[in-house]
């Protein structure tokens, strides 16, 4: 990365998030969001995905012309170039639609395909997560580390289920069931971002995730690995599929699923 300027591709970054961060807020618990589907019925978008998405992909081309973009709406933006800006728009749209407060923009920039940059924003929250490659994670300003919890026993587990959950026998409910009985608490926020994110910050011990795709974990994996943890593949058919945590902990819910 000779010669580009990490430090002012964060802030602009930033910069960006909290934008879309008003337009997310603009919408919210307000009606009329134009909900429509994707994949499947379970698949939703709104009109504040497309907004925020189009601004995002304004904002970058005219910063950073040379630059490949991937976005969740409208798919590839591809450059001849090392750098590759992934963005989700509005991660938690099921949460967004229904009214429920956890949702979030991410914004993740990689490198020669390997991620050095992750923004994510939680708006309602006002929660902001950064992270730089070699320069640690941080909430709000303050730095953060990954829960230093040894067992099972003592954690809280996040995790999530994949939109064909009802017709495709690997979809986490067999991993869910045979982990589940081995924790303090399990819980589904509904957003992968901010599943990084919290276990990024030791507000969650650990999450898992089948079928995920590289905007819903791009910029969280930088701000997991940040705080000083470890975002493990743990199978390789079913999209992004990762284990995050401490090393520990990862290993432990390793034992469980598949």
């Amino acid at each position: 990365m000779d010669g580009f300027d990490i430090d002012g591709a964060l802030l602009n970054a930033v910069e960006w998030a909290r934008v879309v961060g008003q337009i997310h807020m603009g919408g919210f618990r307000k009606g009329n969001l134009g909900i429509d589907t994707k994949s499947s019925v379970y698949d939703v978008v709104t009109r504040v995905d497309k907004e925020s998405e189009a601004y995002l992909l304004k904002s970058i081309s005219a910063t950073y012309p040379d630059h490949s973009i991937l976005g969740e709406e409208t798919g590839s933006h591809m450059k001849e170039s090392d750098f590759c800006w992934v963005v989700d728009p509005l991660d938690g749209t099921n949460n967004y639609s229904q009214g429920l407060p956890v949702f979030c923009v991410s914004i993740g920039l990689e490198y020669k395909g390997e991620g050095v940059l992750g923004v994510v924003y939680a708006p309602y929250l006002n929660e902001l997560y950064t992270a730089v490659k070699g320069q640690g994670a941080f909430y709000n300003g303050e730095p953060i580390h990954v829960s230093d919890k040894q067992d099972l026993a003592h954690s809280i587990l996040a995790s999530g289920f994949p939109y064909d959950k009802g017709t495709h026998p690997v979809n986490n409910v067999a991993n869910t069931a045979r982990i589940l009985p081995n924790l303090r608490g399990f819980r589904r926020m509904g957003a992968a971002a901010y599943d990084l994110c919290g276990v990024a910050a030791g507000w969650l011990d650990g999450y898992w995730e089948l079928c995920l795709q590289p905007w819903d974990a791009c910029a969280g994996s930088v701000i997991v690995r940040e705080a000083g943890g470890v975002v493990k593949p743990f199978r390789f058919d079913r999209g992004i599929s990762i284990i995050a945590g401490n090393e520990t902990i990862v290993n432990l819910i390793s034992e469980y699923v598949e």
